[in-house]
């Protein structure tokens, strides 16, 4: 049984400009996660968060929330094949 699985999360709302990233990588970091969260040109943040699925699943119920100065209007999940792939570290491109 795999218990890894990757996920991409597309977060809309206040989430540029709110250390978003910064906190979401903590979050990340704490939790085991690998990935990314990067901003999109559309205001939108970009998580890719991989790991341990109890790990992912924290990830992405924080994310629906994230740090005090956000405010997350929306929540896309998408799950995504976990291969070989697999980032080594969590990354605020």
């Amino acid at each position: 049984m795999n218990d890894r699985c990757c996920r991409r999360c597309l977060v809309s709302g206040r989430v540029q400009g709110v250390f978003f990233r910064a906190s979401t990588a903590s979050q990340a970091q704490r939790l085991g996660v690998t990935g990314h969260a990067v901003n999109l040109p559309d205001g939108r943040v970009e998580v890719l968060a991989c790991g341990a699925s109890h790990a992912v699943i924290e990830l992405c119920h924080w994310l629906r929330h994230g740090p005090p100065a956000a405010r997350v209007d929306d929540l896309e999940i998408v799950d995504i094949a976990c291969d070989d792939q697999f980032p080594l570290s969590f990354s605020t491109g």
